[in-house]
């Protein structure tokens, strides 16, 4: 899952990504209103959750909030606010965002709020991915196949997860780069082939039946 923080407190927002990446997030960081408008503008499809402040240079965040809610971007948008009045909690949620944080806040409450934005709703977003007799665990984070756990990384896990949740279709490697890393992966690296190839070894190569495909020229996909 790919998170964009608009944050213009550096040190908040190095934190925030650093915490998101080691729990495997693909995390982008914008500083300023207008900025951050304008990528979720040209790139909303590219994300999957906002943190977003509210007192931001150029551009404040109920603004901001309130105007990709008129163009219907409807990507969650959790506010992050060093006010914490009533007033102030119904006026960032009237303007359309879908959860409030009040600054100081701890890590662990960030996360488990971004975890159950992310787990709606629950049809689009299941608790667990099954593709044949691969399953993909959400929760607990863990791979089967045949019933028998596979150990993987935290990034294969991240790209698994968005190829099963495109089961049979062909996601090229720029796809997977922009779900899965931030906008300063260098698009050229082959990571995204290295950790196919590792994936297919422990997905894969074990067994008869093989699901990851390489699809010469366009790309990567999981077979139903």
């Amino acid at each position: 899952m790919r998170i964009l923080i608009i944050e213009d407190n550096q040190k908040l927002a190095t934190s925030l990504k650093k915490g998101l990446e080691m729990e495997g997030y693909a995390v982008d960081h914008l500083s300023d209103g207008e900025a951050g408008q304008r990528r979720i503008e040209t790139h909303f499809e590219n994300y999957d959750l906002i943190i977003l402040d509210l007192m931001l240079p150029k551009y404040d965040g109920i603004s901001i909030c309130k105007n990709w809610r008129k163009q219907n971007i409807f990507i969650p948008i959790i506010i992050l606010t060093a006010k914490d009045t009533t007033e102030d909690k119904v006026l960032g949620l009237n303007s359309g965002a879908d959860d409030y944080l009040v600054k100081p806040f701890s890590f662990s409450e960030l996360l488990a709020r971004i975890k159950a934005l992310l787990r709606r709703p629950q049809k689009s977003l299941p608790a667990q991915l099954k593709v044949c007799d691969l399953k993909l665990d959400l929760d607990t984070r863990k791979v089967f196949r045949k019933n028998k756990e596979i150990k993987i990384t935290l990034k294969e896990f991240t790209i698994l997860e968005y190829l099963m949740r495109h089961p049979d279709q062909v996601l090229s490697r720029e796809q997977i780069i922009d779900h899965v890393w931030d906008f300063a992966f260098d698009s050229f690296s082959n990571l995204v082939d290295v950790h196919i190839k590792n994936l297919r070894k422990k997905i894969d190569d074990p067994y008869d039946e093989k699901i990851l495909e390489t699809v010469h020229g366009m790309g990567y996909r999981i077979k139903k």
